[in-house]
Order: C-alpha cells, then sequence, then structure tokens
C-alpha cells in the first residue's frame, strides 16, 4: 500500500518534518527530491525509536544506504519529539488534561442544582419523597435556602475535574489502543474506548463520588457530616476503611460502561454522520486548522444533549441501585441494600419501576441534556483553542 507523505527538510537540522501519522508503519521511502516521499507499509517490521521514526534504521532513500548518525529523522506532526523540536516540550498532553478538566466543571456546575435534587428523590428522602421532582425543586430553596440546591456542590467540583480529565484523556488513548493495538475500526472502537475510559474515570474518583453522595443528601437541621474531610474522616472510621468508600462500585461499573460507552458512540457517530452528508451544513473549519471540518457550535450541543439522552436511558436503573447503596448506611432500610441484586429486587418489589427504578428520570433528563451538550461542546472548542486538532 502506497501512501504519499509531504515532507520538508531542514537543512541546518537534518531533520525532515511530514504531516502525516503513519510512523509506525514506515519502512521504506523512495523518492527523487525532499518535498515528497512515497512510504510503503511493511507488516512484517514496525519499530518505532522513542517518539519518532530514525530514518537511519528505517528508511532506504533512492535505494541507497545511509549511515544512521548522517542521516535525517523523520519527525511525525503532532509527535512530541516534533513538539520538542518546536519548543512545545509537553504541551499537548498538558493541554489535553486542562481541556478535559474545564469541560467536565463546567458541564457539572451547570446542574448542580438537579443533580442534588436526583439524589434525594433516587434514595427516597423521607423530607421529598412524596413530591414529584419539580416539586422538589422548588421545595428545597423554601426549606433550606437557594444555597441548599448546591449542597454537595463543593465536594463535586473537587471530584469532577480529575473525572473529566482521566475520562476525556483516558479515551482518546484507549481509542488509539483499539485501534492499532487490536485492529479494531470504526464504531465498534468507539463504543469500546468510551466504556473502558468510564470505569477507569470512575474507579479513580469513585471516593469523592460516595462523599458527594452523602453530602447532598443531608437535610438543613440533620447534619451527620460537617463537610468534605469530616465525612472522609467518618467513612473511613466508621465503615470499615477504605472498602467504605467503594459500596456501590459494582453496579457504578456495569452501569457506567454502557452509559459512557453508548455516550461517546452517540456523540461520535451522530458527528461523523453530520460532517459526512451535511457538513457544508453541519460544519466549518476548524479555528486551528482549516484543512479539519467540525460541528457549528450549536449542532455540537444538539450532539452532545442526545447521547446524554440516549445513554442516561440505558443506564438509569444502575443509577438508582448505586445512589442506595452509597447511602445504605445512613438509611433506615439499609440492611436491604448489601448488594447489587438485593438492592434492585428491593426497590423494584417496594416501589415498582416508575416510582422506583426510574425515579426521577424525567428531571434527569434535564440535568443529563444540558450536562452532556456543554461537557462535548466544550471539549471541541478547547481542542481548537489548543491547537489539538
Amino acid at each position: 500500500m502506497l501512501h504519499l507523505l509531504h515532507c520538508s527538510l531542514d537543512q541546518h537540522t537534518k531533520t525532515f518534518i511530514c504531516c502525516d501519522p503513519l510512523w509506525p508503519e514506515v519502512s521504506q521511502a523512495t523518492g527523487s527530491g525532499t518535498d515528497e516521499l512515497i512510504f510503503q507499509k511493511n507488516k512484517r517490521k514496525r519499530e518505532l525509536i522513542g517518539d519518532g521514526v530514525n530514518a537511519g534504521d528505517l528508511l532506504e532513500l533512492n535505494g541507497g544506504s545511509f549511515n544512521p548518525a548522517a542521516t535525517p529523522r523523520v519527525l511525525v506532526d503532532g509527535s512530541p519529539d516534533y513538539n520538542r523540536s518546536k519548543g512545545v516540550g509537553n504541551i499537548t498532553l498538558k493541554s489535553g488534561r486542562v481541556n478535559s478538566g474545564v469541560a467536565g466543571c463546567c458541564a457539572k456546575t451547570t446542574i448542580a442544582p438537579l443533580d442534588r435534587v436526583k439524589i434525594l428523590l433516587q434514595a427516597q428522602n423521607p423530607h421529598y419523597k412524596h413530591l414529584g421532582a419539580f416539586s422538589t425543586l422548588l421545595a428545597v430553596p423554601k426549606k433550606e435556602g437557594f444555597l441548599g440546591l448546591y449542597k454537595g456542590n463543593g465536594a463535586m467540583m473537587v471530584r469532577i475535574f480529575p473525572y473529566g480529565a482521566i475520562q476525556f484523556m483516558s479515551f482518546d488513548r484507549y481509542r488509539k489502543f483499539v485501534s492499532i493495538n487490536l485492529g479494531i475500526s470504526g464504531h465498534i472502537h468507539r463504543l469500546m474506548a468510551g466504556s473502558m475510559a468510564g470505569i477507569t474515570a470512575v474507579i479513580c474518583t469513585y471516593p469523592l463520588d460516595m462523599i458527594r453522595a452523602r453530602l447532598a443528601f443531608q437535610v438543613k437541621g440533620e447534619h451527620r457530616y460537617k463537610g468534605i474531610f469530616h465525612a472522609f474522616k467518618t467513612i473511613y472510621t466508621q465503615e470499615g476503611g477504605f472498602p467504605g468508600f467503594y459500596r456501590g462500585l459494582t453496579p457504578t461499573i456495569i452501569g457506567m460502561a454502557p452509559y459512557a460507552g453508548v455516550s461517546f458512540f452517540t456523540f461520535g457517530t451522530l458527528k461523523s454522520i453530520g460532517l459526512k452528508h451535511a457538513g457544508s451544513v453541519l460544519g466549518r473549519p476548524s479555528s486551528d486548522n482549516p484543512d479539519v471540518l467540525v460541528l457549528k457550535t450549536h449542532i455540537n450541543l444538539l450532539c452532545g444533549g442526545i447521547a446524554g439522552a440516549v445513554a442516561q436511558t440505558v443506564s438509569y436503573p444502575l443509577d438508582v441501585t448505586r445512589r442506595r447503596m452509597q447511602l445504605s448506611a445512613i438509611l433506615p432500610d439499609f440492611e436491604k441494600c448489601h448488594t447489587m441484586l438485593q438492592t434492585l429486587k428491593y426497590v423494584y418489589t417496594t416501589y415498582g419501576v416508575r416510582r422506583g427504578l426510574y425515579r426521577g428520570l424525567s428531571l434527569n433528563y434535564i440535568r443529563c441534556i444540558p450536562s452532556q451538550a456543554v461537557a462535548f461542546t466544550t471539549y471541541e472548542i478547547m481542542r481548537q483553542v489548543l491547537y489539538l486538532n
């Protein structure tokens, strides 16, 4: 398979600058000049030296052999070696982390009041269990003041920055791993990468999610925890140490895999279809790379919202189970919520499907649509701001 690469030779540094990410496959090069080289894939030889390809080891130009010490190196545009040659260093990795964290924080801040109400409804808080979703949203400020809608928001912010960063960054890494190492491409590799990214982020930040849920479930006048550090200390000393922070992890992982997978899969599929079939209407040139088409902002918001709604519907019963298990130590029916299957059975037999397994789903649609819309849109915008396209 022949692939045409456009490269330029820096006479001073003896370095080829190539703008095509085929370097894991490069083994031979032929051509009459330094402007255009034709590289041929060789499945029997995949050799990577550092972060770039050493031309002396991998290339034969015009049929001649080169001395590695005197041969130009091929640097792929965007690789760490290329960045260092331009004085960029590790800016791409750091920018990706900032990009991901900002996206997650903006999304969660947008829907913090809805998130708190959802937790109250999922675990059937005695003060609000007789109310519907929107009635609870109005009742919380009356009973606990306006700031009551943001109870637990501090812990959520501490959690969501690393959560969003880990999820988005690991998604990119898993996507490349699945595509290159496992040879899986198309829609399936996005689904697999999204699922693995969600699981990784959940495991790393689960203790903070537990504390956020405990703080958000408290009602004014009945505080068991004084703050994040007090909640951490109380759970650790009274609920068996670190295992106490991972109560409900099983339904979380089982539920997070389809949620993250379906979310990334749906967004990626909608984006690909939109740009492929209606790129002139739905897309525009990227601000950092005019050769790359990106979705317009309002289309990004729409696709992100749809992705969040579809994913939430699939995984919501397991989300209810997770919350019940996280809060079981402070609920009166804690002995019935020790395992995932036990909790699912208890919620179903006691409250049914609509009032139990899908309690608060209508509110959660309002919560997840702006959350995912802002998250995916912010991520796409930050990719342009930080020149990651």
